[in-house]
């Protein structure tokens, strides 16, 4: 190992060997033997064969950005300091790296700069992330990397026609979509293995589709339509998807990943991970990675510490709800939000910078919410000075950040919010604390938010003291669900925001008593829910029909831990994972409690549907199929009808052979006792014993046996008798 010396300590060795560096020629210097001050000789280098270092030739590590504002001397240090602050965020820039030229007439600048960083990735990084950025609505900066322009100048006068290569058909991605029998997919994992299947209920058994062993390191996850499943490495994430081979489409590139999401749209990917602190005291650092999912290009990251991404007085990963982002605008993904300390960021997917470049203000606010259609913001804030200032909901409007309604509300304990999947009703669950402050009891505030100043009613149970089990919003419906009661065996209501033509009135529908329920699962079509008893109830299912207010039928999953809907609401699985050590494996059943088939699995860990786009079809036409499905049904009743002469066919294939199996069986084994009469006619001395029936003869006798039981003397006096 070398040692490298610093002067002091060279002057001090050469002032120990007489020599005097003030008064002497550094260059004829002739160092004794084996003194070498700890700097490598040229020979060495030679002697260690090590590669001479890099340099970076052209200008890779230097951008130019254009669509600067055009200034005079005295802003121009204001506008370097604004273009340094956007830059810097990105990679360091070097000493005296910004230049920004000058009009040598009118000393104005000339709209452009010459941005040097200190290494070509960052520039890229830089160029990347800030081609197109929006620093006011005349200015939207163009960055290009300044080796570029090289290229651009070399551009021949004369113009030849480009190559046209051959076209080459991609994957199609939505090949699945057209399966003849409209079945759907699902993703299990089990052990190591990560499995795809169709489920064909018609033959009453999945369908494989794809295998594959150590596919990935964490989990897999479905993209929001159903084009892309997700798998999780060490490296980071990737998405697969195609006709059936399920080829890698991207890779995202994310050390140690721990959690993935999907924009609603498609359109990104968002990849998570944290860091240990190396000081107990410091918080984890978190890195967050958005990913345009088409391109693979990274479009931002953001850096922090846990306390950057909450609320704030909080450590630790408990601290983080995953996710991070809530995405809105519909599906369209035109915004992203987080939540911070006394703040909601509100980010525009356009170019990746804040709203308004600054973040939206609200004083100690816990949560939010965006609207599954609108780019509307519900946003809760709780009591402060003991109540001095109320507890409020508000709905915010983006981006103007407008106010649409607001709604007070006092002695608060804890607030929830539930947005109906159309975007037209937001329930919030508020819990109230009593007058003596002991106890809460809980209430609904329902916004209307599609009519006209967004009425609220407030909705509270028969029994207010009832604790809330469970909430749900029928999919696409004006209906909604509520488990409650404190007793082992709770009470189930359902509710409808319309009420006989009346719009602006919610009103109960029924009360189911006494239910092993809590947790409720709505069919994607609506109608249907399943009222399911987990944990504590051991998986009891009941399937009810909220149209005709009836159970269509009861059913059991022992030690469920999983219930999932199919996309079109024909089927649903149950699951158990293996959160448990027994009973690992899934059931399929249909919409109405029908038990289809059963499939055990050891160390089941996964069960997901493939999701499906929305219907391309438009609200009238698929009113008219409605109308006419009886049409429409005959088809499927035909195809229905041979699908079960075949699996009757099936089956008396199957009893058929089981048959012939048996009598295989049992006539080589009389085959066996025949060959072997011989022998057994030895063991007994000749006598043929197999026909005992038949060739030995016999008598039966019947033999009465008397036996005393009991003897009593007793002395009878005839005098007295008389």
């Amino acid at each position: 190992m070398t040692t490298v010396l610093t002067f002091a300590d060279i002057e001090s060795k050469a002032s120990s060997l007489g020599i005097d560096l003030s008064t002497i020629d550094l260059d004829s210097i002739v160092l004794p033997p084996g003194e070498d001050f700890g700097i490598k000789s040229d020979d060495e280098d030679i002697l260690h064969e090590e590669e001479p270092p890099e340099f970076e030739a052209g200008y890779g590590n230097v951008i130019v950005v254009d669509n600067l504002p055009v200034v005079s001397p005295e802003k121009f240090a204001k506008l370097e300091g604004v273009v340094r602050k956007i830059y810097s965020q990105t990679g360091v820039i070097k000493e005296g790296g910004l230049w920004m030229p000058l009009n040598p007439e009118t000393k104005m600048t000339l709209g452009y700069c010459f941005i040097e960083f200190n290494t070509a990735q960052e520039a890229k990084e830089a160029q990347e992330k800030t081609d197109g950025y929006k620093l006011d609505k005349s200015h939207i900066f163009v960055v290009n990397m300044f080796d570029d322009i090289e290229k651009y100048m070399n551009v021949p006068d004369e113009w030849t026609p480009a190559e046209i290569k051959p076209y080459e058909p991609g994957e199609n991605l939505q090949h699945w979509l057209t399966d003849e029998k409209a079945r759907d997919q699902f993703v299990i994992r089990a052990g190591t293995v990560t499995e795809i299947f169709w489920n064909d209920a018609r033959q009453v058994r999945p369908d494989p589709v794809y295998q594959r062993q150590y596919w990935t390191d964490g989990f897999v996850q479905w993209s929001p339509l159903g084009t892309y499943l997700a798998t999780v490495h060490r490296q980071g994430a990737a998405v697969w998807g195609g006709k059936s081979t399920f080829n890698r489409i991207h890779r995202f590139p994310h050390n140690q990943v721990k959690h993935i999401d999907f924009s609603p749209g498609e359109r990104f990917l968002v990849t998570y991970s944290s860091q240990e602190p190396s000081n107990p005291r410091d918080t984890h650092r978190i890195l967050l990675n958005i990913f345009d999912l088409r391109t693979g290009k990274l479009m931002r990251d953001f850096k922090g510490s846990v306390d950057d991404f909450t609320t704030g007085g909080t450590s630790g990963l408990s601290g983080i709800s995953w996710p991070i982002f809530k995405w809105g605008g519909g599906k369209e993904d035109k915004y992203f939000a987080r939540i911070g300390k006394n703040a909601i960021y509100v980010y525009e997917t356009e170019t990746f910078i804040l709203v308004d470049k600054k973040s939206y203000k609200v004083d100690n606010v816990v949560d939010f919410s965006w609207s599954p259609t609108d780019p509307i913001i519900s946003l809760f804030v709780p009591e402060l000075g003991g109540g001095n200032q109320p507890a409020r909901v508000s709905l915010v409007q983006m981006p103007g950040k407008e106010e649409l309604r607001q709604k007070n509300l006092f002695s608060v304990s804890d607030c929830k919010m539930y947005w109906q999947s159309n975007g037209e009703y937001l329930a919030v669950k508020v819990d109230r604390y009593t007058k003596t402050k002991k106890s809460t009891y809980t209430g609904f505030e329902l916004f209307r938010i599609k009519e006209r100043d967004i009425p609220i009613e407030v909705l509270e149970l028969d029994n207010k003291n009832d604790k809330i089990i469970a909430f749900a919003w029928e999919p696409k419906g004006h209906r909604f669900a509520v488990i409650h009661g404190d007793g082992p065996r709770p009470d189930v209501s359902f509710y409808s925001m319309k009420t006989g033509g009346i719009t602006n009135r919610v009103s109960k529908l029924t009360t189911l008593k006494a239910k092993q329920a809590n947790a409720l699962y709505w069919s994607p079509s609506g109608r249907y829910i399943i009222l399911a008893g987990l944990k504590g109830f051991n998986g009891q299912l009941e399937f009810y029909n909220v149209d005709e207010l009836e159970t269509m039928s009861t059913g059991e999953h022992f030690m469920c831990t999983d219930i999932e809907w199919d996309p079109t609401g024909r089927y649903v699985a149950t699951a158990v994972t293996s959160v448990h050590e027994m009973e690992n494996g899934f059931h399929i059943w249909s919409f109405n409690g029908k038990l289809l088939y059963r499939i055990p699995k050891d160390h089941f860990f996964q069960f997901q549907w493939r999701p499906r786009p929305p219907s391309l079809l438009s609200p009238e036409k698929e009113e008219e199929i409605s109308r006419n499905l009886r049409k429409y049904s005959k088809k499927y009743e035909l195809e229905d009808q041979d699908v079960s002469l075949a699996l009757s066919e099936q089956d008396r294939k199957k009893r058929r052979a089981i048959q012939e199996e048996w009598e295989t069986w049992t006539t080589r084994w009389k085959q066996y006792y025949e060959e072997e009469r011989n022998l057994r006619m030895q063991l007994r001395d000749g006598e043929p014993s197999d026909d005992e029936g038949n060739q030995e003869e016999y008598e039966a006798k019947e033999v009465e046996v008397e036996e005393v039981l009991d003897v009593r003397e007793e002395i009878v006096n005839f005098d007295q008798e008389q």
